[in-house]
């Protein structure tokens, strides 16, 4: 999954939670974090902390990989216009 925003990933990871059927207790004492802490997280706190947001998706069984962007694919009708104006 791609998240762009820290709001993406909060309710992602709420979705996740819930679908394991834990609670934000639960949770947040098995990935020892507190549970208003969690709360905020899932909210879209713009300034959680990256070491706890690990520990957070780590409990869940959650991998987080980093990599490069994919090279974007063109826009065929982006191309057709300007070699249509080419003519």
């Amino acid at each position: 999954m791609r998240i762009s925003h820290a709001r993406d990933f909060g309710t992602y990871v709420r979705e996740r939670r819930r679908a394991a059927g834990l609670s934000q207790e639960a949770l947040a004492a098995r990935a020892g974090v507190s549970r208003r802490w969690l709360s905020a997280f899932e909210g879209g706190k713009p300034t959680a902390e990256i070491d706890l947001v690990l520990k957070v998706t780590a409990a869940l069984g959650l991998l987080v990989d980093v990599g490069p962007e994919p090279p974007r694919e063109p826009d065929l009708d982006e191309y057709s216009k300007r070699f249509e104006g080419s003519r």
